[in-house]
């Protein structure tokens, strides 16, 4: 069975590497290659596999048959509109670095179907579930923009404020869904809480630039900080923020001179 990877980054290549493991035949699509043709790629898929960048999925979305399954691995969006013209979706997140699935660490995710366990699971990979795609969606965007914010604050992993801090940000995020028909325990999964807590520690690099930004608000990015985006799409009101998502308002108003505006 032909399985399409859209992204050959570290990420698609991790879960590519599993599947190729299992005996599944795996094509690649990186979208910096020229040369690369996205139809041959996509051609007698069963499976699409979505793995680049948040800023770049939205560019691939209208190529992609409709009614193949789609395996959503990308974090960055904010909700399930991109995936309406889609038939057959499905949503894999949660707190796995590349590097650690490569080097078969145990890691433990989350999945809205049970093809995505049944396509994934090995003795180091498991999967705890829910239908819930348009929370994990949200809870794979929100992660990177607190974790941003636990860096400006130059909050320490492992100190009292640090634990308070993801104590308070799991249930602002438990609201934040309610707000946009997600399911508030979705955050008590690994896309939730789980995720949450890798991302706002080193080496992520939502954390690293939130300190960053704490020295030089007029800092840019050298690489992609996913978290960026997510919070120019909620200042741009793609999500409802209630008023009582005090730290998430605090941080939309800090972040009017940083160089996230101009990030598209």
């Amino acid at each position: 069975m032909k399985i399409a990877i859209l992204g050959a980054g570290a990420f698609g290549t991790a879960l590519g590497g599993i599947l190729a493991d299992k005996g599944y035949d795996i094509d690649y699509y990186d979208s910096k290659i020229e040369k690369e043709n996205l139809a041959e790629v996509l051609k007698g898929a069963k499976y699409i596999v979505l793995a680049v960048p948040s800023m770049a999925a939205p560019h691939l979305l209208p190529y992609l048959p409709k009614n193949t399954p789609l395996i959503v691995a990308t974090k960055g969006f904010l909700d399930a509109h991109n995936f309406k013209d889609f038939s057959d979706y499905m949503v894999l997140s949660g707190p796995g670095f590349a590097a650690d699935i490569k080097d078969g660490k145990p890691t433990h995710l989350t999945a809205t179907d049970q093809r995505v366990v049944e396509l994934f699971e090995t003795d180091f990979l498991t999967f705890d579930k829910t239908s819930d795609k348009n929370g994990v969606l949200m809870c794979g965007a929100l992660k990177n923009i607190y974790a941003i914010y636990a860096g400006y604050l130059n909050l320490r992993p492992g100190s009292l404020e640090h634990e308070k801090y993801l104590t308070e940000v799991a249930a602002e995020m438990q609201v934040l869904l309610l707000a946009n028909d997600g399911l508030p325990d979705t955050v008590k999964l690994a896309c939730g809480i789980g995720d949450l807590r890798l991302t706002c520690d080193f080496p992520s690099r939502n954390y690293e630039f939130g300190q960053i930004l704490r020295e030089n608000s007029k800092a840019k990015p050298e690489k992609t900080v996913e978290g960026l985006t997510a919070l120019s799409k909620v200042k741009r009101g793609e999500i409802k923020v209630p008023d009582t998502a005090l730290k998430l308002r605090e941080l939309m108003l800090l972040s009017n001179d940083w160089s996230f505006n101009e990030v598209k």
